[in-house]
């Protein structure tokens, strides 16, 4: 029979006493949302799409264990340099997290919280930008863990370029 080490006091497991690391979205709503789109009445042909995406995390005062984390895209279309829309997106989720070690507590807030939340500003992007006159625009998924790693090597640059 197989030896199971995640049993607690195991390899890698829970220490006898201690709760699993457990994740829960306790909440998900709009922070912000601005649609503008001085294209109106212009005959669409393919628009140029520029997505930027903008994480943060930050611990809830009470209680310590809740954290909101915030997932901003900012999506521009124009044809022949001309705007077609401007949409501005912040969409937050509070996260209960708990036996998660202070260390592994960045990459969970900036990868697999968005990675669940972002199913959900995807759809109010595309309801935005056809509710405002135009074919509903569907983002492709994101690679938040590519984005993590751009991130902290960035920073990492800027670390040694400081010192």
């Amino acid at each position: 029979m197989a030896e199971n080490k995640n049993e607690a006091g195991g390899n890698g497991g829970p220490k006898a006493g201690e709760a699993p690391p457990a994740l829960q979205i306790v909440a998900q709503y709009v922070k912000d949302l601005s649609f503008e789109n001085p294209g109106i009445g212009q005959q669409i042909q393919r628009p140029q799409i520029d997505l930027g995406v903008d994480l943060q995390a930050r611990r809830a005062s009470n209680p310590p264990d809740h954290f909101e984390v915030t997932l901003k895209l900012r999506v521009t279309a124009s044809q022949d340099n001309q705007p077609m829309f401007l949409l501005e997106l912040a969409y937050c989720g509070l996260f209960q997290i708990q036996g998660v070690p202070e260390e592994d507590l960045q990459p969970l807030l900036l990868i697999e919280c968005p990675r669940l939340i972002f199913p959900f500003a995807r759809r109010i992007v595309a309801d935005a930008v056809r509710d405002g006159g135009l074919p509903p625009l569907l983002i492709e998924p994101i690679d938040f863990a590519a984005l993590y790693r751009a991130k902290m090597a960035e920073q990492a640059k800027a670390r040694v370029a400081t010192a």
